[in-house]
């Protein structure tokens, strides 16, 4: 069945919310997260250099599975999945890539499901099954790689609504299920959600993207003075519209980047699917993300502080938002804010063109480092097999 959704995460408006003042208070409660891979504490691996801790072999595949659909419409250069395309970008180049499949620890199929937009520039997923069936039976075909681990040494990004699942309504997505295809494989996704059949174990959970440029080109200076500020949807609205502490709009400011740079707080909730860029934005104009998400997997978590860096608001306690954010110490909140400060926590969430140390690219590599070396039952023994290729709706198994 699929997760209830709160009112205020089923509603598309955003609002503004501005406080002029803090109140010192009891320290906050830390809340805590599952990790989905590594061993690491958290932050302790931010500055890790994968090079020398890897391989990944880079499939050539045809163009029609990646350079023509980006042709076709290059508008999925700019969209929050656009990490698949700039990921198999930065392979390409990457100190990681090795032209040796017999010495990789990984292997890479660059497709890019995204790329299939609406006239308004929208993701659907609705081709994306057949296009990574297409894709896979194709690697199967023509390497000896893929059909010695059935995947389970491959890693795909699948950085759609709820991943693998391919839909963006998530009942639809539940009932879809994991391409079976992609069972054994290690999916790189913006999708996370504690318990849900579309998150799988062992996946690797990243930023959406948010251009680097664009944010860049809206700095303002530092100095600036900081109100609490944030954005959220309609419970705010319905709770605070007419509280004095609160200015709330329901329009999208020209000068969004600008305000989230004078703000202290950000609001970053749960909405049909778990993220938007929002909560790179915070993070990189230092603006506390205050994530009102029960059970997020947030990116990078092996890596990323969040719990020293963000405030956490459980759903329920929603409409209590404004005593419990002026409510927090001030020196708690300055620490917050050094933190964001720091440029390692920043760069791990962006994808620099051209890469960055430390940025998500280098993040994503950590993460598969981590999981080295592979397990035991990775490599299957000569006809074995453990994934069924006729599985999956009917629609899913037409060619593409």
């Amino acid at each position: 069945m699929a997760r209830e959704r709160r009112p205020w995460a089923a509603a598309a408006a955003a609002a503004v919310l501005l406080v002029v003042s803090c109140v010192a208070a009891a320290p906050l409660q830390q809340h805590k997260h599952d990790r989905i891979s590594g061993n690491n504490a958290a932050g302790g691996v931010l500055d890790d250099d994968p090079v020398g801790k890897l391989k990944v072999f880079v499939y050539e595949m045809p163009r029609k599975y990646n350079h023509n659909l980006l042709a076709k419409d290059s508008r999925c250069l700019s969209h929050m999945f656009a990490a698949e395309i700039f990921m198999h970008q930065f392979l390409l180049s990457s100190a990681v890539r090795t032209l040796d499949p017999e010495e990789a620890d990984w292997f890479y199929t660059p497709v890019y499901t995204t790329c299939d937009l609406t006239p308004q520039g929208f993701p659907l997923p609705f081709r994306a099954p057949r296009i990574m069936r297409s894709a896979i039976k194709y690697v199967a075909a023509t390497w000896p790689f893929w059909n010695r681990t059935e995947g389970a040494d491959h890693f795909f990004l699948t950085p759609h609504d709820f991943g693998a699942c391919f839909h963006y309504q998530e009942e639809r997505a539940m009932e879809r299920g994991i391409l079976p295809l992609l069972r054994r494989a290690t999916l790189v996704q913006t999708f996370g959600q504690r318990n849900h059949v579309c998150l799988q174990d062992g996946s690797i959970t990243i930023p959406p993207y948010a251009n680097p440029h664009k944010m860049q080109a809206h700095l303002i200076n530092p100095g600036t003075p900081r109100s609490i500020f944030g954005r959220a949807r309609a419970s705010v609205w319905e709770n605070f519209k007419d509280n004095p502490l609160f200015d709330i709009s329901t329009e999208h400011p020209s000068t969004y980047y600008e305000d989230m740079q004078r703000a202290i707080f950000c609001l970053c909730p749960l909405g049909w699917a778990p993220w938007s860029p929002r909560l790179v934005e915070a993070v990189v104009f230092g603006c506390i993300p205050v994530i009102i998400a029960d059970d997020i997997v947030l990116p990078f978590s092996d890596a990323i502080p969040w719990d020293d860096i963000s405030v956490f608001v459980a759903e329920k306690d929603v409409p209590r938002l404004d005593s419990i954010l002026t409510s927090i110490p001030l020196d708690d909140i300055i620490r917050r804010q050094r933190l964001l400060a720091t440029d390692s926590v920043k760069q791990a969430l962006l994808f620099h063109q051209p890469t960055r140390p430390g940025d998500a690219f280098h993040q994503i590599l950590n993460g598969l480092a981590r999981k080295l070396p592979h397990g035991k039952g990775v490599f299957l023994q000569p006809g074995e097999k453990v994934l069924d290729w006729n599985a999956g709706l009917e629609n899913d198994l037409k060619p593409w």
